[in-house]
């Protein structure tokens, strides 16, 4: 996904477009790029790269202007050149585009027959040029873009100046976010409320087809039917010093660090701690008429799903399918009367997985989803919003959102169990408890940290990593990783522990480092019988368990990582933290960057 911010000012914004960029760099930082209009002229400023490179280029060559666009990019159509940057303008108009136009080729081909000349390989450079041969050809700009927005197919937030209207700017939207956000005397349009927390908290969330004229008085909203429209405007919550690092090296350090608070926050939503019972929110539908529960979600939201089948199906006994979002409506899903559609996304936006809510909306699914931005799409659109509140996650590979999802997930079950009748009262306040310890247990975990860095040097230089885990700490095996490939770019795999014999072992030899999470329990003496497999080839173990576990099978291994004991029921939140640990000490190792890893952003708008 990409980044994009306007401002209508009272004032020079060059800067503050750029302070905006800085804090939605997580979404993209292939290049990124500045517009302002300023005397009769649209000053354009762009750069490949990281934002860093803008900001030496408008040292040099300021754009001046009191209105103005700014986008930083995520590349889809277009290498990360310059030329592909954002804002893309002609001589009337400029705009900046998250999302992916899909109809792109067919328009350009007809503007390229009408005499259009085009400078980038980009989708978005269409929108530019049709907006601009409506602007070139006497209507105003309003009656433009209302000409243009029907003919664009896809995903697309849009925010557009107009080089001889200096007053205002028009934004719009389909598929991608974007936000209004109202100030003294300004206005502003935002991705979201993060790039716009230091500018206003007064913002409004525009809908499905909306689009907007955004001048310095205020905001005129249209639905996709062109009709006149209000829409809500909220206090945003979000402050400029949540998205700041502190003392931390990384955003990723910080946001692993502020785990056992967020996950404390979390549960306080969803318990009732002197009455030790689950509270969920109020919802309009039976949730112990539930017949089977679909889970959908992308990466590590799809990992925390499968750690809640597990729940779902040992504590209330209800049968659950799980799929990566991507190919969820493609398969052609059975979808019974009587189920629950689960969506589980850190931002609520991710293209994949909103397709597939709205697919399972229209084959008459409820609709449950678990999210970090409770105003985003997917939350609008729920019939049980699940919020966890883990606050702004800047660092693109996800850590605290993870154990907060989680966190959810375990309330969630444990209250289905218990409507199902399948979990007593006192069984309900036994899972309570423990989840009320995990805090604590967090920051056992992360008292370990010096430790991790200091054997993640025996890691770094893999070029193969495995991991090992049974039970729920399977997909915790592939949930770390997932995580080293994001951030150290070693190539990693994650299995479960029985299944190495089948296949993976082959790849066994003393070079290539196994990371196996065995917490003591029902599963540790099969998961260390794989283990002993693995080392009788030559492997290197790296074992994650407890004190018990460690003092029963440590013994002869590369490295050992103690973990607290913990109740079952709360073990992957608490070995979420030694995988995240790991793999961020070893990205520092080998000097890759952690919060901005080649080719990624944080949430992907596009399918």
């Amino acid at each position: 996904m990409c980044g994009i911010i306007g401002i209508v000012g009272k004032s020079a914004v060059s800067d503050r477009l750029v302070d905006g960029l800085k804090r939605m760099e997580y979404r993209g930082y292939d290049s990124a790029g500045v517009c302002t209009v300023h005397d009769g002229q649209l000053v354009r400023r762009r750069a490949e790269g990281k934002l860093g490179n803008l900001v030496h280029v408008l040292k040099t060559d300021d754009a001046a202007g009191n209105i103005g666009i700014a986008h930083t990019r995520w590349a889809t159509h277009g290498a990360p050149t310059t030329s592909n940057a954002h804002p893309h303008a002609t001589g009337e108009v400029a705009l900046v585009h998250n999302g992916i136009i899909e109809n792109f080729k067919q328009l350009r081909d007809e503007l390229i027959a009408r005499g259009r000349t085009f400078e980038s390989e980009t989708d978005t450079e269409v929108v530019a040029h049709l907006v601009s041969e409506q602007v070139e050809a006497g209507h105003a700009p309003a009656e433009a873009v209302k000409a243009v927005l029907p003919r664009l197919r896809g995903a697309f937030a849009l925010a557009i100046a107009f080089r001889e209207f200096p007053d205002f700017l028009i934004g719009a939207r389909l598929g991608s976010p974007l936000v209004v956000g109202y100030g003294d005397g300004e206005t502003y349009l935002g991705s979201d409320a993060l790039a716009l927390a230091p500018l206003t908290q007064k913002i409004a969330y525009l809908e499905e087809g909306d689009w907007v004229v955004v001048a310095r008085d205020g905001a005129q909203i249209f639905d996709k039917d062109n009709n006149p429209v209000t829409r809500e405007v909220t206090t945003s919550g979000v402050s400029a010093a949540q998205i700041e690092k502190g003392n931390y090296r990384h955003y990723m350090q910080k946001e692993i660090f502020e785990q056992p608070t967020v996950v404390a926050q979390t549960l306080s939503s969803y318990i009732r701690p002197v009455e030790q019972t689950v509270a969920l929110p109020q919802m309009d539908f039976d949730l112990a008429g539930v017949k089977r529960i679909t889970i959908v979600a992308c990466g590590t939201s799809y990992y925390a799903g499968m750690v809640a089948k597990y729940w779902f199906e040992t504590f209330a006994r209800v049968p659950v399918d799980i799929d990566v979002a991507s190919e969820f409506r493609y398969r052609d899903p059975v979808l019974e009367e009587g189920g629950l559609a689960l969506f589980i996304s850190q931002s609520g936006e991710t293209a994949d997985t909103l397709a597939a809510l709205r697919h399972c909306k229209e084959n008459g699914q409820t609709i449950a989803v678990v999210v970090n931005v409770p105003t985003s799409s997917m939350a609008r659109e729920a019939d049980l919003l699940l919020p966890t509140h883990a606050g702004p996650e800047i660092g693109v590979a996800s850590t605290k959102a993870f154990t907060c999802q989680l966190a959810v997930l375990a309330a969630l079950a444990a209250h289905l169990a218990l409507v199902k009748g399948k979990l007593t009262a006192e069984e309900e306040r036994e899972i309570v408890r423990h989840l009320i310890e995990a805090p604590a247990a967090l920051n056992a975990a992360l008292v370990h940290d010096e430790d991790i860095a200091a054997m993640a040097y025996l890691i770094a230089p893999a070029r193969d990593v495995l991991y090992l885990g049974r039970g729920p700490d399977y997909p915790l095996a592939m949930e770390g990783a997932l995580k080293l490939k994001e951030i150290s770019y070693i190539h990693a795999e994650g299995y479960a522990s029985g299944e190495m014999k089948h296949g993976p072992i082959a790849l066994i030899d003393e070079t290539v480092p196994v990371i196996v999470l065995a917490p003591s329990g029902p599963l540790f003496e099969k998961t260390v019988s794989n283990m002993q497999e693995v080392r009788a080839r030559g492997g290197k173990v790296v074992l994650i368990s407890d004190a018990e576990g460690i003092a029963e099978a440590g013994e002869g291994c590369l490295a050992t990582i103690e973990m607290p004991t913990v109740h079952p029921l709360i073990a992957p939140l608490v070995y979420a933290v030694p995988v995240q640990l790991l793999a961020y000490h070893v990205a520092c190792a080998k000097g890759t960057d952690v919060d901005q890893p080649r080719n990624l952003a944080k949430s992907v708008t596009v399918e």
